[in-house]
């Protein structure tokens, strides 16, 4: 990372489209106000989305247990090219296009308004946060057969409060601490499985890779657990402010981050089920622990599992970070009160870090189950808006600056995101009654609570300002403001 001693302008860029309407885009993607603070290079870039996304093959068991080695397999293969892809693909069109912090709040707004920008907002964060909350619940549960004092009560209560404030203030502390902890932790977690794969070479007998039974599949379990880990791919465009020279970055690390992630989950679970006799019921959270000591002895073991803690810690700090830069990204955007948008000395969102940690500590009551599940709910119907938002731009303003643009016209836009659309349906379906009345009870709050800050807003109960380095946006004509 380095830090921008020169001073960026903004300028007007017009472009005209056959409706002859006129475009202000930004010169490389940068806003005056933010050139004070360090920027994310591609490498801690590609390591924070590997952190947003995966994290390491911690939580891929299930799938082995759910639908045995070879759907597995494939899964891991075939599923991010229905999901991963195209949201990687549409994250860079639309994080090059509006380079700011809020990321897929704006894109919303921009394309539907600002209220359905506040909703998208809010259940993104939502979801982030009850993802989050289940990170240093890992932890512990990774320590607790060292430390059996930590598996339950007020002692247990204690270190997911102390953790959680730790992690909390690493985020304080700025990007570029969170960026280079995102690498040496990455680092340090991948490592491991390749001197797995190493050892196992002699153990390997391929036909344990090709064992089918379709009769004996748990789908629900199998897509849910195919779904959270390889998800997330758009949280990075809430940071899009913070890296450096975005048009060029942002695409390149979505694609490294992408090949990281799919190499990090295949490579491990091929291993893992040609190396040793398949009993499905074993394959469960913490079960490569348990391979990498039949296959390297306790020492690989406790690598494995401190990788395993340590990968939680990485996830917390990257999610935590893009949850609250998309709050400080809203307060720009006006959407929420004018203290969000403050900094610390260090160029972090001050406010957003700590409702972001409040919540990470009201949710941490909740099973692991429910968190992969609610969170998925409310995923799906962030990710619905985001899909009608990105066809609504390539079909209102074609010719609007975007520094990287899928090479794909508006049917092509229409049919990159009809697969990711019938899957979220599916995932819809299959959910609880349980997790689908509490979801839909935080939507209903996210449609009332915008009305409840407009109102406050009239009444002068707070401050709200849109930032002065952001074009304006008009959104009853979708396009920006002429200067």
């Amino acid at each position: 990372m380095k830090q921008r001693a020169s001073s960026a302008k903004l300028t007007s860029i017009r472009m005209r489209e056959d409706n002859n309407v006129e475009y202000v885009g930004l010169e490389d993607g940068v806003y005056p106000k933010l050139q004070n603070f360090n920027k994310v290079s591609i490498i801690p870039l590609v390591f924070l989305i590997f952190y947003e996304v995966s994290g390491g093959p911690f939580g891929v068991e299930d799938s082995v247990q759910a639908a045995g080695p070879l759907l597995a397999l494939l899964g891991f293969l075939l599923f991010p090219l229905v999901w991963s892809v195209p949201e990687a693909l549409i994250t860079a069109e639309l994080g090059t296009m509006f380079p700011e912090n809020g990321g897929y709040v704006v894109w919303v707004s921009s394309a539907l308004g600002p209220y359905w920008g506040f909703q998208q907002g809010w259940m993104k964060w939502l979801s982030g946060v009850i993802d989050n909350a289940l990170y240093p619940v890992l932890f512990l549960d990774y320590l607790k057969s060292g430390i059996p004092i930590l598996a339950d009560g007020f002692p247990r209560i204690m270190a997911v409060l102390v953790l959680t404030l730790m992690l909390t203030y690493m985020n304080y502390r700025g990007m570029t601490i969170v960026g280079w902890v995102a690498i040496l932790l990455g680092v340090f977690s991948l490592l491991p499985f390749l001197f797995m794969g190493v050892i196992a070479i002699p153990e390997l007998e391929p036909s344990r890779w090709f064992v089918l039974d379709l009769n004996n599949v748990d789908w629900g379990l199998y897509l849910n657990t195919l779904f959270w880990n390889l998800n997330y791919w758009d949280s990075i465009s809430t940071l899009a402010g913070e890296v450096e020279n975005p048009g060029g970055t942002l695409p390149k690390a979505l694609f490294y981050a992408l090949i990281l992630v799919v190499l990090g989950y295949f490579f491990p679970l091929l291993i893992g089920t040609g190396a040793v006799p398949l009993d499905r019921e074993l394959w469960s959270d913490g079960y490569f622990s348990d391979i990498a000591n039949i296959l390297g002895g306790v020492w690989l073991r406790l690598w494995i599992q401190g990788a395993s803690a340590l990968s939680n810690m990485g996830m917390f700090v990257a999610e935590m970070s893009s949850d609250s830069f998309q709050l400080l990204g809203m307060a720009e955007r006006g959407m929420l009160p004018e203290c969000f948008s403050k900094r610390s000395r260090y160029g972090t969102p001050l406010l957003g870090i700590l409702f972001s940690a409040s919540g990470v500590i009201l949710l941490s009551w909740l099973s692991f189950q429910e968190i992969v599940a609610a969170e998925n709910f409310l995923y799906c119907f962030g990710m619905i808006m985001e899909f009608v938002a990105f066809i609504k731009l390539r079909i209102k303003h074609p010719a609007a600056s975007r520094p990287y643009k899928i090479p794909v016209g508006t049917f092509g836009s229409i049919l990159l995101c009809i697969p990711p659309s019938l899957l979220i349906l599916v995932v819809l379906a299959m959910a609880s009654f349980k997790v689908m009345v509490l979801s839909l009870l935080a939507i209903g709050i996210g449609l009332l609570l915008q009305p409840c800050l407009s109102y406050s807003e009239k009444k002068g109960w707070f401050r709200f300002s849109a930032s002065s380095d952001l074009p304006d946006w008009d959104y009853n004509n979708h396009r920006p403001i002429e200067p």
